[in-house]
């Protein structure tokens, strides 16, 4: 009877937390939306994108005009007569404006406009890192609370064995030795349960900082879930990704950023014009030397600058052509990057998910059923206690490794959607077993 029911805790016992009862579980896509919403460093991407696009609005603008009013030819004996004593004292006012070469204007909003748009899309660069980063966080977590409950579940197992050792030991069928056997291993599961508790502590704490909550905020446990169809195919991925990952975008606005700076600097070689009215206000004088009725006059003025600078615009083209050459490496770079994230995510994906249903469906039901049949034969003294306590530590490992395998997966799957750009599974499809969410569709 005592063996019937060790193996029934074994097989069928149900998990539970650290605390003796089942935890609330925590919803991923909660924490998501509330790193978006929150994160500092987001919100300092979002702040420097809408900046750039302020200074765009002010690229292609006029510089203000200039407004001028003088006293003209004033007479130094009488500095403070305004007029009536000489013809050529004038009240002037005046106006000038600089104009620069004809589409300037234009290339300069383009420039700052591009630059502005890759600021974009390096913000939502930034949202699928946050994404990414939280994701892995939380599947760390799932294979930690995992592990946590299989460590519980073989104390209770170890102590079971133990009574079973005690009891032979009684009777004179059993060892000593195997009474201190299982004292040392439930000592090393209390130590595993240690270093695993603390592991979770440092998760706890990488996610409350990604969703920006407080540092000691408890974080639920992590539901179960099945491992989700990914029929996507390789080359399918890679035009996913060329079309739609934010930082291609970014690149490829500075690619054209740097095309546009180019044909600026080609037009700094032609000269930027001031154009400028001014009008005299003059009294009648009349005297012995002259009789000047005292018409007002008027005059327009056009200067310009002479392009004789060429080394120095030889070298703004050189920049600017530096600038595109720059950005389409880099495109390059991460094009490659992509393809490698692709092939490496997708094998191991498969890998982990060959493993999970080699664990499932035929490792782990094997080991319980040699852990079984030890813990039948140990009782009736054909097996030894070491024995019995091998097929428990195989059974721990095989267990350990199935969750581990499934959270490897999922972690697999976030760098491939933050590699791809976009969602690849749909959180409906990511439900729980245990919830049993409903379908969400993107």
């Amino acid at each position: 009877m005592k063996s019937f029911l060790i193996i029934c805790s074994l097989v069928f016992a149900p998990l539970f937390s650290e605390a003796g009862e089942p935890s609330a579980h925590e919803n991923l896509p909660a924490l998501i939306d509330l790193a978006l919403k929150h994160n500092p460093e987001l919100k300092s991407s979002q702040a420097r994108w809408r900046m750039y696009v302020g200074k765009a609005k002010q690229a292609g603008s006029l510089d203000d005009p200039m407004f001028m009013f003088k006293l003209q030819s004033l007479l130094a004996r009488e500095p403070f007569s305004f007029g009536g004593k000489d013809p050529q004292t004038a009240k002037v006012i005046g106006i000038t404006q600089q104009l620069p070469f004809f589409g300037k204007r234009a290339l300069k909003e383009e420039v700052a406009r591009y630059e502005a748009e890759s600021y974009r899309w390096t913000t939502e660069e930034r949202k699928l890192e946050l994404k990414r980063m939280l994701t892995e966080a939380w599947y760390q977590l799932y294979a930690v609370d995992r592990s946590l409950e299989i460590v519980e579940k073989n104390l209770r197992i170890i102590s079971d064995f133990t009574a079973i050792a005690e009891s032979r030991y009684a009777v004179g069928q059993g060892a000593q030795q195997d009474i201190f056997k299982a004292g040392l291993e439930k000592s090393k599961l209390l130590d595993m349960q240690i270093s695993l508790q603390q592991q979770r502590k440092s998760i706890e704490a990488s996610i409350n900082y990604l969703a920006c909550r407080p540092a000691g905020t408890p974080v639920g446990r992590s539901a179960d879930f099945e491992i989700p169809p990914f029929p996507v195919s390789v080359d399918q991925l890679r035009e996913l990704a060329y079309e739609k990952r934010p930082q291609l975008k970014s690149l490829i606005n500075q690619v054209h950023k740097g095309m546009a700076s180019h044909r600026l600097a080609q037009k700094e070689f032609w000269p930027d014009f001031n154009v400028s009215f001014e009008y005299m206000f003059r009294e009648k004088v009349v005297n012995d030397m002259t009789n000047d009725p005292g018409y007002n006059m008027f005059s327009l003025g056009l200067t310009f600058n002479i392009p004789s600078q060429q080394e120095k615009r030889q070298a703004m083209l050189a920049e600017s052509e530096s600038e595109k050459e720059m950005a389409v490496e880099e495109m390059n770079g991460l094009k490659n990057s992509i393809n490698y994230t692709i092939s490496d995510s997708l094998a191991q994906m498969e890998r982990r998910r060959r493993q999970a249903e080699l664990y499932r469906g035929g490792i782990i039901p094997q080991a319980e059923q040699s852990l079984e049949s030890a813990l039948i034969g140990y009782r009736v003294g054909k097996v030894d206690f070491l024995t019995l306590l091998d097929g428990r530590v195989s059974l721990f490992n095989y267990e350990k490794e199935l969750y581990e395998s499934k959270a490897e997966y999922m972690m697999a799957l976030a760098r491939l959607e933050a590699a791809v750009g976009v969602e690849l599974v749909s959180q409906g499809q990511k439900k729980s077993d245990s919830e049993g969410m409903n379908h969400v569709h993107k």
